[in-house]
């Protein structure tokens, strides 16, 4: 009994961080960051106490929850770094990364947010400094309009995060949209290429406005 003890403590105490952060994702993806500490210990099932012992603050259970989808964004920028055509990596950028936004919203929030203490400071860090580089790349290639800065990104992502619909589908349709205009806009010199599908957002009829 004594040598299983151990053991059994071990194993509740990763049920509880599981529980923790399958709640995390699930409020921050739902409402943001601004979910009270708390409402996670209370859908996790498990004391505050509990919760701040695994996760000291909520910038930490942020990085934590959200540590697949970070790998996941760092995957896209470096591709799309990879790319030998810097116009079409950066494109392909925007379009996957406002994409991961558009189904994760405590995701988003999370990739932009200043969390100075988070362990993943540095892989942001990363992330932006890749980002910088591969748009110089194409500004020099002659395909990024000369006056963009990161910053413009920025905004199309806060932009794209405030895309809300009835349904996950619907809001990924109109994300896609919302990034190749995006990118047109971005472009030195549009070539205004087919937009994705539309997605309806409106009663209107489609043939209306």
């Amino acid at each position: 009994m004594a040598d299983r003890l151990p053991h059994t403590l071990r194993s509740d105490a990763l049920d509880n961080r599981e529980r923790i952060l399958d709640a995390a994702r699930a409020l921050f993806s739902a409402d943001g960051l601004d979910v009270p500490m708390r409402e996670i210990a209370r859908r996790a099932g498990v004391g505050p106490a509990t919760l701040y012992r695994h996760f000291p603050t909520k910038q930490v259970l942020a990085t934590e929850a959200f540590a697949d989808q970070l790998r996941a964004c760092r995957t896209i920028v470096d591709d799309g770094c990879a790319d030998p055509d810097p116009w079409r990596g950066l494109c392909l950028v925007i379009e996957k990364i406002c994409e991961l936004h558009a189904r994760d919203r405590g995701f988003s929030e999370a990739f932009m947010a200043a969390f100075p203490g988070a362990p993943d400071a540095g892989g942001r860090e990363y992330t932006v400094k890749a980002i910088a580089g591969l748009a110089q790349r194409a500004k020099d290639a002659g395909r990024l309009r000369p006056d963009f800065v990161l910053d413009d990104l920025i905004l199309v992502l806060m932009a794209n995060k405030g895309i809300h619909t009835r349904s996950a589908d619907t809001q990924v349709m109109a994300s896609r949209r919302f990034a190749a205009l995006a990118i047109q806009a971005f472009e030195a010199s549009p070539q205004h290429t087919p937009l994705p599908p539309a997605a309806r957002l409106t009663a209107a009829a489609p043939d209306s406005a």
